[in-house]
This record gives C-alpha cells, structure tokens and sequence, in this order.
C-alpha cells in the first residue's frame, strides 16, 4: 500500500534563503518534533549525494532513517530518497518559487510506501508527514532570528558595565579613589644585585 502527503505554504522571506535554510536537513528539528536528531555525511554544502542520517520518535519508537538527496537544482528544487530498511519508507521533495515581495511559495510532497505489515501503517504515517510540513511561521521566524544575529557587532570590547567600549575604557584603572604617594616620601627597598638566581649575586 502507498500514499501521497502533499502541501504549500508561503514564506515571507527571500528565495535563496529559504532554499539554503531547508536544503540544509539538520534544520528539520527546528519545526518537526519527530526529528530527535540528524546528521549530514559529508560534511559541506548539500548537494547530490549528500545522505541524512536522523532518528524519528513515533508513537513513542524511535527509528533510524537514512535518505539520499537525488535531486537538487538551487534555488528551485530538492529531492530525497529513504535508503533505511523501515517498515514505511519515503521518498519526497520541495519545490520553491519566487513571489513578490520578497516571498517564496514552498512545495513539499512525500510518497510513502509500505512494506509488509508497513502497509497498514501508511495512514498514521501521512499523518505524522503532515504535521511535520514546514510551516510558514516557522521558517520565517528561524530566518528571521538568524539574520538577527548576523547583525550583531562581533568582537566588540566591552567596559567592566557590559556595554560596548573601547580598549582604553576597558583598561582604565579599577580603583580610580586610591592616592599616589608623593615622591620621596616612604621608605624606599634596596635593589639587589642581579646574579644567576633570585636573591644571590
């Protein structure tokens, strides 16, 4: 038995960001819960070859997975293949679009498709896909929170308040109330003579 999960959302965020955002699949915890955790082998860029290894709770079972992408033309198409024996397997992709206003229309399909007693396990398993879809608030917000700190100052000095400063105000004496001792005043330590060690000459 087989199904097919498929849905659009749009994003309010440019099309190359969401591309590299969702072409990177150790995001997919971000906005699937089922996702525990997920590897990229090798790593770099995602491209054709590129093999995700993640570990899926459902119906509180974890399973491994293991998907290939076989298909990937930037900043408009993604496709995956499962390559793990599970008793549901799935092959799928995205499919991004450019709107105006810096927006872009996400595609995402799933085919799934049962293997043995997998076959009476494809309904729950479109299920769970759907809600795994990434959302269009999701992504946004993720997008949004990385430019975010992109744009944060890197390397700033700062001033024993916190606050950003420079090198001269980090380096200010700490107890600027403490007198200096007028010249000539005070005893005065005799200097020892240098020699091979400490204290001898």
């Amino acid at each position: 038995m087989s199904g097919k999960f498929e849905s659009s959302v749009e994003i309010d965020r440019p099309l190359d960001q969401v591309f590299a955002y969702l072409a990177d699949g150790r995001h997919d915890p971000e906005f699937s819960p089922r996702v525990q955790q997920i590897t990229k082998t090798p790593d770099g860029p995602t491209a054709l070859g590129t093999v995700f290894r993640s570990t899926v709770k459902d119906a509180g079972m974890k399973t491994g997975r293991e998907f290939r992408i076989v298909g990937f033309d930037p900043p408009h198409l993604i496709r995956w293949r499962e390559q793990s024996k599970n008793l549901v397997t799935a092959e799928g992709g995205y499919d991004l679009e450019a709107l105006p206003g810096d927006r872009t229309r996400v595609r995402i399909f799933n085919n799934l498709e049962g293997h043995g007693l997998g076959k009476l396990l494809v309904g729950l398993a479109l299920s769970a896909a759907r809600k795994d879809a990434p959302t269009s608030a999701a992504v946004s917000r993720r997008l949004r929170r990385r430019r975010s700190r992109a744009r944060r100052p890197q390397g700033g000095v700062r001033t024993a308040r916190g606050r950003p400063g420079t090198a001269a105000a980090s380096t200010a004496p700490r107890n600027r109330g403490a007198r200096r001792r007028p010249a000539g005043s005070g005893r005065s330590r005799p200097r020892r003579a240098a020699g091979p060690w400490p204290g001898t000459s």
